[in-house]
């Protein structure tokens, strides 16, 4: 949408619309004076809400007249739109903020920062309220509207979410490596093509073909930047409970990238920081406390199962010396309940269960033993072997509970202490 200066400046000279907001930027020493942090905030909400725009701040909204921006304070205006977007919007939204010179009539170049709102995927709350924009205003929108609005982006949410294209993204921000890993020998397609057959792309209401979520989490290298929740949060705690005193904390990370890299680093965390007894009794034998297979099936279960429509939410993998415990964001799909976990199977991720079973298993990961070629077998049996290897190890049956109806936590409790 408006792709070149040019066509901005063009856009500008006609004046607002559905898909142009224009705000003058004022200041008071290095604050922002002006426009309010409230109304901008209900601009922008108002545009996630509807059909997106382009909010260009630096331009007065009713002469057209390029003001700009001082150089000396772009980085105090674009401070004030990114904390805006996640402290004043609910939930945090995500907009492209680019520096950009435009030349007007009188030649004179001007900077200007322009903020790209695409239509979102979640309904925003802003200061104003639920506010969606008609033509060049925004307005409050009625009880039916807002109810309206909400069940049909719930549903997209919750009805094949992974496989919903994600605003603002491209065909080219996959990578092509990482595509290609899914193509078979007797594969014809081109890639475009090949990559709509797995619900890797797809069309928006524009037909222009974006990447879709499923796209993103296992054919990007950096899926974070479009799903900033989507990625494991790992933390290895000193002693059985999370005591703030000092160095309670061994080590923590934040496991980013590709699905399947997320479980293969969340692997190698367990494995680096859990303890490795011996036995004495017929020569040495390593006893580690927790069994890897089973850790990888729960860290895969995890990933492919989680909600990724809950805003905010990650996967937290933390690690006790008596437990591991693994929390996946999102209620059980459909009807299971944690006792049917062991004989039933629904799939909450389609697009992506069906593409880590084409994917193999990464090479060198720590502990796996009799584990399969690829990462998903797709017969639910990840959740019995985790049980049985588990058990067998450390003489206690994991468990698996609820927290609020709105995460899964999985408990594998730690084998003891061996002899050293």
């Amino acid at each position: 949408m408006f792709d070149t200066p040019e066509a901005l400046l063009d856009k500008i000279r006609l004046g607002e619309d559905s898909l142009l907001e224009c705000k003058e930027m004022e200041f008071a020493g290095a604050k922002v004076k002006a426009p309010a942090r409230g109304d901008l905030a209900d601009e922008l909400a108002a545009a996630a809400n509807a059909h997106g725009c382009v909010v260009v701040l630096g331009v007065h909204d009713k002469t057209r007249a390029i003001l700009g921006i001082p150089l000396e304070q772009l980085d105090a205006a674009e401070s004030f739109v990114r904390e805006l977007c996640h402290d004043s919007i609910r939930p945090p939204l995500l907009a492209r903020i680019e520096r950009l010179e435009l030349t007007p009539a009188d030649g004179i170049r001007r900077a200007v920062l322009r903020v790209d709102v695409d239509r979102s995927l979640f309904v925003h709350e802003s200061p104003g309220g639920y506010l969606h924009r008609v033509g060049s205003s925004k307005r409050k929108m009625s009880p039916e509207h807002l109810a309206r609005l909400m069940q049909h982006r719930s549903q997209a949410r919750l009805i094949h979410f992974d496989e919903q294209v994600v605003p603002g993204t491209t065909w080219s921000d996959l990578d092509p490596d990482l595509v290609a890993r899914f193509r078979s020998d007797l594969t014809t397609d081109d890639a475009p093509t090949f990559a709509r057959k797995l619900a890797m792309v797809g069309e928006d209401s524009n037909g222009v073909l974006r990447a879709t979520v499923a796209g993103l989490l296992l054919g990007a290298r950096q899926p974070e930047r479009w799903l900033p929740h989507a990625y494991i949060q790992a933390v290895a705690y000193r002693g059985t409970a999370i005591d703030a005193g000092r160095d309670y904390q061994l080590d923590a990370k934040d496991l980013t990238g590709p699905l399947d890299h997320q479980v293969a680093e969340a692997c190698r965390f367990v494995a680096r920081n859990m303890r490795v007894g011996a036995s004495k009794l017929v020569g040495r034998v390593d006893q580690p406390q927790f069994d890897m297979t089973a850790v990888f099936e729960a860290l895969v279960n995890a990933v492919a199962h989680r909600d990724y429509s809950i805003h905010g939410a990650k996967i937290r993998l933390r690690l006790f010396d008596d437990r591991l415990e693994l929390y996946s964001p999102g209620a059980l799909a459909n009807t299971m309940t944690v006792e049917s976990i062991l004989v039933r199977q629904v799939t909450r991720n389609e697009a992506i269960t069906s593409l880590l079973a084409k994917l193999e298993i990464p090479t060198g990961l720590p502990g796996l033993s009799g584990a399969r070629a690829r990462m998903m077998d797709r017969r639910g049996e990840g959740a019995p072997l985790i049980m049985r290897r588990s058990e067998a190890l450390s003489g206690k049956r994991p468990i698996y509970s609820t927290l609020d109806g709105s995460e899964l936590l999985l408990t594998i409790f730690a084998a003891g202490r061996g002899l050293d």
